[in-house]
């Protein structure tokens, strides 16, 4: 192999720990830091964002330094396995206004003469100090370098390996690899990952099924996060996302062009009925993807987890949807965990100024009695706050749902497309009811075909 480093901002140290890591002796043709911003701007051209740190960025820096590696290089080295490494970093200030984060990436061949392959990722340090998250990013490029070329035909190592010597140093909550030694992975299966074994809390990818990173589309946006099984969605699911989307796009200080619209499942949901299933992972994301749906796979059981998440993205205003049963579990259960200390703290958690559940009303069981946020059978101890809370409108109702469809539950409607009952097509959007029969998605039986003999 052979290649070259390009790193700006605080990302100044992978070429250094590559040259100590043992071994680079004949493969690096260059390195290159360009800390200034004018610097980088003549050599990579300006970001209409005016951020440096950002994806946009590194794909720039992936693309120049690897067409300068085939032009200046690929006649003398005709047999070489070509890569180039690119970051741009942000370390901890002295002010502590800036966190550390940054975007790391690799363009790489592993045939001479085939098309390159992508791994980008974005990372958030969680050290303390400027040289510590600088030894931090150090490490993770050396560890991405040595896992794209030992781990690349097996991607859920490689994904681990990154964390060799940085468990509790960094987040990595976005990675995506493209390119033909990755065309038959999934990579969804990546953001999953990231959360399976510990590396994020929370990853994001697209309808498209590309993954991605709040940073790029969510910053000082407004967001709707709708949290369920959706395993399969069904009429309610969608009503739920519309009608909450409606109402959270008409509040007077929401702005409906800046606003997104997130699903979530939590791995607590996914592993509800016993060890994790990739493939009904993937049965359940396929479905909302075909909705139109940005999907968060988030380890944030915890509400306070994925407010935390998204708070370093200074979101104006977070809506979150949630069941009426849910809902009362959750008061009932802060209330309980926290009556004798920290009540107000607790509550407080889930509740800061800019945050606002929308509840989704249900049916009593056995009855056909309407369960709402304003009539659910809150404990003595907590209902002045829970009216406090209903009064400032920090939990509200759901409007203008559609009653006709409260009956519909997914675990239902699961079963009967599991034994293939007659009426489940009816339960869920005509576009889920045809991918399942498409993609016998979730276990639905396959046709069979009748032989002559």
């Amino acid at each position: 192999i052979y290649g070259s480093f390009a790193e700006i901002g605080a990302g100044q140290e992978v070429a250094r720990y590559f040259f100590q890591a043992g071994g680079a002796v004949g493969t690096i043709a260059k390195t290159m830091s360009a800390y200034d911003k004018v610097v980088s701007d003549d050599i990579y051209g300006p970001e209409p964002s005016g951020r440096y740190v950002c994806e946009s960025r590194l794909y720039k820096m992936l693309d120049h330094e690897y067409d300068l590696m085939e032009r200046r290089l690929r006649h003398q080295r005709p047999n070489t396995n070509f890569f180039s490494f690119a970051d741009t970093v942000a370390a901890i200030n002295f002010h502590r206004t800036i966190r550390g984060d940054g975007w790391l990436g690799i363009r790489f061949q592993l045939h001479p003469h085939s098309e390159p392959n992508d791994i980008v990722l974005h990372v958030k340090m969680l050290d303390n100090d400027n040289r510590l998250q600088q030894q931090a990013v150090g490490i993770l490029g050396v560890n991405l370098i040595y896992a794209c070329y030992r781990y690349h035909q097996a991607p859920q190592t490689l994904v681990q390996s990154l964390m060799d010597g940085l468990r509790g140093r960094v987040i990595i909550d976005m990675i995506r690899m493209t390119g033909p030694d990755f065309e038959h992975l999934d990579n969804r299966l990546l953001s999953l990952w990231l959360v399976q074994f510990g590396l994020s809390d929370v990853a994001i990818f697209g309808p498209n099924k590309n993954n991605l990173h709040a940073s790029e589309f969510l910053y000082k946006k407004s967001a709707l996060v709708v949290r369920g099984s959706f395993r399969p969605p069904t009429l309610v699911n969608l009503d739920m996302i519309h009608k909450a989307y409606e109402q959270f796009t008409r509040e007077p200080e929401v702005d409906p062009q800046k606003c997104a619209l997130l699903t979530e499942i939590t791995l607590d949901n996914l592993q509800q009925d016993g060890p994790l299933d990739e493939q009904d992972f993937l049965d359940r994301t396929e479905l909302l993807a075909a909705l139109g749906q940005t999907v968060v796979v988030s380890n944030c059981e915890e509400y306070p987890r994925l407010i935390n998440y998204l708070s370093d993205y200074k979101l104006r205003h977070l809506g979150l949807v949630i069941g009426v049963r849910p809902l009362l579990e959750l008061v009932t259960r802060k209330y309980y965990e926290n009556m004798e200390s920290r009540l107000l703290s607790a509550f407080g958690e889930l509740f800061t100024k800019n945050v606002r559940f929308y509840v989704y009303p249900a049916l009593q069981e056995g009855s056909e009695e309407l369960m709402t946020a304003h009539n659910l059978p809150i404990p003595e101890g907590v209902k002045f706050l829970y009216r406090h809370l209903l009064d400032n409108r920090q939990i509200c109702d759901v409007e203008n749902y559609d009653p006709e469809i409260l009956h519909i539950f997914s675990r239902e409607v699961l079963h009967m497309l599991q034994t293939n009952e007659p009426g489940w097509e009816k339960l869920v959007p005509s576009k889920v009811a045809n991918l399942i029969k498409k993609e016998c998605l979730f276990g639905y039986p396959q046709e069979q075909l009748a032989f002559d003999y």
